[in-house]
């Protein structure tokens, strides 16, 4: 068995000094390959000391500099890509394929993060008042952390160190304990490009190191993307320590599907978006809601064929279409899910608990399921079941189908697919939702957009990444000035006014 996988400060991967660990699967296989050092509170202080004792250096190295040292981490990580996803694939269990598109996600974000002169560029006001000149700047907040989960270990811490660091904050990773060697390349490759020793820290660990970073007192702003109850309790905790928060949750994703839709593209849409990743993505696909009867009707009898025949295998199979879930607790309460849908009367159109990998009977496989005539008071509906279920909730007109949408806990992704434009406008401006596909199954902003949801999937008040990542991670100063001309009038006593 490898070595325990260890943390990162102060530019060195540092043994773990707590006494605990946490194993490492291989789910394809299902056997433990590694363990994992699970930090605590003052091995998180070390790192947070580190990053603390970096910040006043890096924050005054210029802009264009910064960028220069992550576009060097981006070709660094274009060069290596293949051992970053052959690293996510054998702790994460999703596909090669996959794991390669989650890495060149995630580098998109890093590519947008280069442009940090631009992006911190502030404003001018010259003249507003008599020979007074206003001016606005953005400042790097200090030290940052950001708490990332197991279903994309590369793309979502991503999505926040690369645009923290060039806005010039130090930062503290603490990524999920189920997959962390990724965590380990990227820090080494960021020294490797140039960050100084204390940048970028990396602590291993579980809920005692997540409450540590929430409550430390050194740590101005926290990431995190996850599940809805861990989101809020993220939320709440960092916000009530007087930290800036920005905490992603769960998910329930609806794709409505209209009468005049393209049917073979939406079933292919959905094959991806619900099946891909094992349905371990927050922005899969778990509800399709067709429009009208003989739409169900066409959908179910085009679907079931085709997840029926899902190709399933291990990471490296590059025939495959759907790997293992990540854990066997979570294949087993993913199996749970797929019981309590037939309890509650939902019809279960394909069955894939019974679904055994030959010559990988210990992995943590499943088969895709499809149930048909879910109803939304359904526990199958409700809940976020982040596995490869698919459930048809058949809708009688499109207002129902947006009354559905829209009375939803979640409020992340969602889309529609029609020929109709003003369906589709409709749609877009009416939806309750963060983020809308037309005709797109899955949509993810680009690097240059921001990614965030609506209502129980989203709590804070700017998205990840893009603009609004750059908004998170600076704070804005404000400069009026007046310079001295001739002699000295005499103090002012009464509020300075700008005529």
């Amino acid at each position: 068995m490898a070595s325990d996988i260890s943390h990162y400060i102060n530019g060195q991967r540092v043994a773990g000094k707590s006494g605990r660990v946490a194993p490492i699967f291989n789910p394809a296989i299902g056997q433990q390959v590694t363990n994992v050092a699970l930090a605590s509170a003052s091995e998180v202080d070390q790192a947070v000391a580190a990053a603390r004792r970096a910040f006043p250096a890096w924050a005054a190295v210029t802009p264009l500099r910064r960028s220069r040292i992550i576009a060097k981490f981006q070709r660094i990580v274009e060069e290596r890509s293949e051992e970053m996803a052959k690293a996510v694939s054998q702790e994460h269990g999703k596909l090669l394929t996959d794991a390669r598109g989650e890495v060149q996600r995630g580098l998109e974000v890093v590519e947008f993060a280069t442009g940090a002169p631009h992006l911190l560029k502030g404003d001018y006001s010259e003249d507003v008042g008599t020979r007074v000149d206003s001016y606005a700047i953005r400042q790097p907040l200090g030290v940052v952390a950001g708490i990332t989960p197991f279903n994309f270990p590369v793309m979502v811490p991503m999505w926040m160190f690369p645009v923290a660091l060039v806005c010039g904050n130090t930062f503290v990773l603490k990524p999920s304990e189920r997959d962390p060697s990724a965590s380990l390349l990227m820090a080494d490759w960021l020294k490797e490009a140039g960050v100084p020793d204390g940048v970028f820290n990396v602590v291993q660990g579980d809920k005692e190191a997540v409450d540590a970073l929430l409550k430390h007192p050194d740590v101005s702003a926290i990431s995190f993307v996850g599940s809805t109850p861990i989101a809020r309790y993220i939320y709440q905790t960092a916000t009530h320590e007087g930290k800036r928060c920005q905490a992603l949750g769960g998910a329930k994703n609806h794709m409505v599907i209209m009468p005049d839709a393209d049917m073979d593209q939406a079933v292919d849409a959905l094959m991806g978006a619900a099946y891909g990743a094992a349905g371990e993505r927050c922005m899969a696909i778990s509800v399709a809601v067709p429009v009208g009867k003989k739409t169900a009707d066409t959908l179910i009898e085009k679907l079931t064929p085709r997840v029926r025949g899902l190709k399933i295998g291990p990471g490296p199979d590059l025939e495959a279409e759907m790997g293992p879930l990540v854990t066997k607790a979570h294949r087993d309460r993913v199996h749970g899910y797929i019981d309590t849908g037939v309890s509650e009367g939902a019809k279960l159109v394909v069955d894939g608990r019974d679904f055994k990998m030959q010559g990988y009977e210990n992995g943590y496989f499943l088969g895709g399921s499809l149930f048909d005539n879910v109803t939304t008071d359904m526990k199958i509906y409700k809940d976020e079941i982040f596995g490869p279920v698919l459930s048809v909730v058949r809708a009688p007109d499109y207002d129902t189908a947006a009354k559905m949408i829209n009375e939803n806990e979640y409020g992340n992704g969602t889309a529609i697919f029609t020929r109709d434009g003003d369906s589709a406008r409709e749609f877009a401006h009416r939806i309750q939702v963060g983020m809308v596909g037309i005709n797109v199954p899955i949509p993810i902003p680009m690097a240059y957009h921001s990614f965030g949801g609506w209502k129980a999937s989203f709590f804070g008040d700017h998205d990840m990444h893009g603009p609004e990542g750059v908004r998170f991670y600076t704070k804005l100063k404000t400069i009026t000035s007046r310079w001295p001309v001739g002699v000295a009038s005499g103090a002012e006593f009464s509020i300075p006014n700008m005529s």
